[in-house]
């Protein structure tokens, strides 16, 4: 029984990948579950394989369901799809869509093919993990809920008092300490810009 090595690539930055082994016999279904679970994801979303080209161009889909969309060509289906089928060369490509609305994207390259089974592994099995993988809810996942109720809480996204905005003229700040200012200057200001208007 071939046993294959997929290297599993973050499409923006391919310093980060997993190396995942799999039977050739088993399905499409327990890779998308193994590359899930090597990035630390959960796996709640829908996602599709694409078979491809050297060029990274989407062939035929391989999808987790039949979804409502319309499709030129019916999808196959990963539970009833094995891998060995969908096969074609021995650095055959793959790429991984998870999450269509996130729209995370993973490059799926065959890089060895072996003929020996480990009786003491248990298949899929991640073999391999280089780099930091992306946080898949972003910052809230690393820092938890907490972190949504300060951004709440504090209103995070706008700029606060004291704090203007690249270009904000803060002349004369230094001088004014006690916050006030002097009415004299005030006044002649204002009076100046009065005689300026007409």
């Amino acid at each position: 029984m071939a046993v294959l090595k997929f290297r599993i690539y973050l499409e923006e930055d391919d310093a980060v990948y997993r190396d995942i082994i799999i039977k050739h016999t088993q399905n499409f279904q327990d890779l998308h579950l193994a590359i899930v679970k090597s990035y630390e994801f959960d796996s709640k979303h829908q996602s599709s394989f694409y078979r491809s080209n050297d060029n990274w161009q989407r062939g035929r889909e391989i999808s987790f369901e039949r979804y409502d969309k319309a499709y030129p060509v019916e999808p196959l289906i990963m539970a009833d799809t094995s891998i060995g089928s969908e096969i074609r060369d021995t650095n055959q490509k793959f790429i991984y869509v998870y999450d269509f609305v996130k729209n995370w994207v993973f490059l799926v390259e065959l890089i060895s093919v072996s003929k020996e089974e480990n009786a003491k592994t248990l298949y899929p099995s991640t073999t391999r993990i280089e780099g930091i993988g992306p946080q898949q809810y972003g910052t809230k996942s690393l820092l938890g809920d907490k972190f949504a109720d300060i951004e709440e809480k504090y209103d995070l996204s706008e700029a606060k008092d004291g704090f203007g905005e690249e270009g904000d003229d803060l002349e004369d700040s230094s001088d004014d300490v006690d916050g006030e200012g002097d009415p004299d200057e005030d006044a002649e200001a204002e009076e100046g810009q009065d005689e300026e208007a007409y």
